[in-house]
């Protein structure tokens, strides 16, 4: 579904243009929403209504009891927010959410296939640095069907 890396600017107040390529693939009937909430890796994730909603069944599955599943809720569903997209094809991000990620004024909007990660570009660009010298296909090979995709 979404798949590429743009580069997009932050305006003054916190609205982000979503780029015409994914707004191409967004489900826009009336009502449709899309669900921005913060990523483990510093960065922010947003979602179609209905892919998040799949999220949420899967984290409600998650046992209550444990710790790391209670901790995942909380960050990803409480600091969830729901937006809209204006006529302009923007989105406002809630300031709290652009602290977290730590977003200045240029963005990096990468395509994941069910959700684009929001990411400040400088750090986008240092982590694919840090990614690219870091990947071993051999660690990847302990699961047959991922490895087969690749290798």
């Amino acid at each position: 579904m979404f798949r590429g890396t743009y580069s997009v600017s932050l305006d003054a107040k916190g609205r982000l243009a979503i780029p015409a390529r994914f707004r191409e693939r967004l489900p826009m009937a009336d009502g449709a929403r899309l669900v921005f909430t913060p990523d483990p890796d510093r960065c922010l994730a947003l979602y179609p209504e209905p892919e998040w909603m799949l999220i949420e069944q899967k984290l409600q599955g998650l046992p209550s009891f444990n710790v790391a599943a209670r901790r995942l809720k909380r960050l990803l569903i409480g600091n969830a927010h729901d937006v809209d997209i204006d006529a302009q094809g923007r989105v406002l991000l809630p300031s709290k959410l652009r602290d977290y990620a730590g977003l200045q004024k240029r963005v990096a909007m990468v395509g994941q296939i069910n959700k684009i990660e929001v990411w400040d570009e400088d750090v986008w660009n240092s982590r694919c640095d840090e990614w690219k010298d870091n990947i071993e296909i051999n660690d990847l090979a302990s699961d047959g069907d991922l490895a087969s995709l690749i290798l």
